[in-house]
């Protein structure tokens, strides 16, 4: 096959970028298209942070007939590229019909940019900006997405493998059934710790968001410091971008704290499943699907939540505070009898202490992406990430099978 591989300069090409995923899915009941604002957003350097420390690019792939067959973006961010053995930037947004020629291309365009760029290795299917949104390969769990959750089609992983790209971590993401009771130790565990001197809680207020931005970026820093010596601390302005995104579908009553003697110590953050609405507007957010998003959501049309993020103070880990959280959540969602699932996603297989927690309510894995890494220098040792953190018997059984 006759092929040419063009940057996005132009609006027509931002177009067929655009539209591509809309094609290569239209018999695949399960995929939801992003919005073609969000993902302009992304791109645009006045609105993406990301572009204060780092720099993208994206490119389609033509077949002879001149027909999008694939696409690609490429990225780095110098506030992270230091954080590892290797200097790694990202590749993203990829898509690409089942030829092992085409997708070839669009890694070795995203290579070639990276390494002109002063990098050492590719990291992927990433996103340009915080990895809540649009991260990993999904290779297990092929039914309708959460918000923020990628999906894609089967063969992705065989064209990133057959590459070269390596696993660099699991993924894991698990459903909780709301309507089915909890373990009774947990409530107990729940109780316990609510009584205790000291502990309170409070949920999410938007009109004190800078507060909630604070504690959020407090508690993460302090969970990944004892993690990693080499780690990034978390950037408030990126945290307020999620916040842009997601306003609109944020619900306060499910974003919760727990606080220390004032001094917050865990955090879990859900989100309704926006994507059940979504699924239905095709990626445009014109007047007329604004509307019908609204009668959607007036009808209850949602009724699963993603737990898009969570952390705990170190010194508060094992301490039940985890437990006192998912009661207050327990008291909200009893008010929203509509909710009939929680998606817990995604933890990655380098965090036992989370798989278990989530495990010990009841959860059942449902999903696993890969996030792999491709190293331009074949002979260096390849490194997972976290490995020694890897704790195998911690997986869901079926895992292992991967």
């Amino acid at each position: 096959m006759m092929m040419q591989i063009l940057s996005v300069d132009s609006k027509k090409q931002e177009r067929a970028f655009l539209d591509f995923p809309r094609r290569l899915y239209r018999n695949d009941p399960n995929y939801v298209v992003a919005f073609d604002s969000e993902i302009k957003k992304a791109f645009d350097r006045k609105i993406n942070p990301y572009f204060n420390h780092g720099d993208a690019n994206r490119w389609i792939a033509l077949n002879e007939k001149g027909e999008t067959v694939g696409r690609i973006a490429a990225f780095y961010d110098t506030h992270k590229d230091e954080a590892d053995y290797v200097k790694s930037g990202g590749c993203g947004y990829f898509e690409s019909i089942d030829d092992q020629q085409v997708a070839f291309l669009l890694f070795d365009t995203a290579r070639d940019w990276l390494f002109k760029n002063g990098y050492e290795a590719m990291t992927g299917p990433i996103n340009f900006g915080e990895n809540d949104t649009n991260w990993g390969c999904l290779v297990q769990g092929f039914i309708p997405p959460a918000i923020g959750m990628t999906y894609n089609l089967p063969y992705y992983r065989k064209l990133f493998e057959s590459y070269g790209f390596k696993l660099y971590y699991r993924q894991l993401g698990f459903h909780l059934d709301i309507d089915k009771p909890f373990p009774e130790r947990f409530w107990k565990i729940a109780q316990w710790i609510n009584n205790r001197e000291g502990y309170s809680y409070r949920h999410f207020e938007l009109n004190k968001a800078a507060k909630f931005v604070e504690d959020t970026a407090c508690i993460y820093n302090q969970a990944w410091r004892t993690l990693r010596e080499d780690y990034t601390p978390m950037d408030p302005s990126s945290l307020y971008d999620e916040m842009r995104k997601v306003k609109d579908i944020m619900d306060e009553e499910m974003i919760w704290y727990a606080y220390y003697n004032s001094e917050p110590i865990a955090f879990i953050m859900l989100l309704p499943d926006a994507n059940q609405i979504f699924r239905h507007l095709n990626g445009k957010l014109h007047l007329w699907n604004k509307l019908r998003f609204l009668n959607y959501k007036r009808k209850k049309t949602i009724t699963r939540a993603r737990g898009t993020a969570a952390g705990v103070v170190p010194k508060f880990q094992n301490s039940g505070v985890e437990s006192g959280i998912f009661y207050q959540l327990k008291q909200v969602m009893e008010k929203k009898p509509h909710y009939t699932q929680l998606e817990l996603s995604w933890v990655g297989d380098f965090n036992p202490k989370m798989i278990s927690l989530y495990q010990a309510t009841g959860a059942y894995h449902t999903k696993t992406h890969h996030t792999y890494r491709y190293l331009f220098d074949q002979e260096k040792q390849f490194q997972r990430f976290m490995e020694e953190a890897v704790n195998e018997t911690k997986l869901p059984e079926n895992i292992l099978k991967l």
